[in-house]
């Protein structure tokens, strides 16, 4: 950088332009920074399989909002930390109430959804169904969860759509509908601090190519 004057009045007029310049460049280097984060750990999200609506909570700011500053910082989160937080960490998760965990294992009980898209869970799936589940003891594996097949009286022929269907259910045949366990320990499948120290690391050069422009 060259900077050429000839009295104190220029000096202190070429210093102040320098420092706009300044703010304008951490400015434009932390919004930049911030997406390139946001980018990242979306394509991170999406790439582990977990969906493109979790994907989307993934939010990128920069503070002060609406003016250049040489103290100008990116914030990067998710709206869903605890979602994101446990594949992250690979964290095992037990029942609040310490007793099963139920897992969907068949295919139809595994798209339901629960009130506000929750999991399903064996409570909702009986109310859903209009059937009883069965708790069947497996000695030296875990329990399930199973359906006979008896139908009782329902709301809905179809628990995925709530549209009435014509077809016919099979009775009598026994289907695991859930399996119990007591904990599950998720896969490490994030390296989000990874992604935004690969950024971080680009930071000092973003500002210098957007300083000497």
């Amino acid at each position: 950088m060259k900077i050429t004057f000839q009295t104190e009045e220029d000096l202190q007029a070429q210093l102040h332009r320098e420092y706009l310049a300044g703010e304008r460049a951490v400015t434009a280097a932390m919004d930049r920074a911030g997406r390139a984060v946001k980018r990242a750990w979306r394509g991170q999200i999406t790439g582990a399989g977990l969906g493109r609506r979790l994907a989307n909570t993934v939010r990128a700011r920069r503070y002060p909002e609406g003016t250049p500053s040489m103290n100008a910082a990116a914030l990067i989160w998710s709206k869903a930390p605890e979602i994101v937080g446990a594949h992250e960490e690979g964290s095992l998760i037990r029942s609040k109430d310490g007793f099963w965990l139920a897992i969907p294992v068949d295919r139809v009980a595994k798209r339901m959804r629960g009130p506000r898209n929750a999991r399903i869970t064996p409570h909702i799936w009986e109310e859903r169904t209009g059937k009883r589940l069965r708790f069947v003891y497996r000695r030296g594996r875990f329990p399930l969860l199973v359906d006979d097949g008896t139908a009782r009286a329902r709301r809905t022929s179809d628990p995925l759509s709530f549209k009435a269907s014509k077809r016919r259910f099979r009775r009598n045949v026994t289907i695991p509908i859930f399996v119990l366990v007591p904990q599950v320990k998720l896969p490490k499948r994030l390296d989000l601090a990874g992604a935004a120290e690969a950024v971080a690391g680009k930071v000092p050069g973003m500002i210098v190519e957007r300083w000497s422009r």
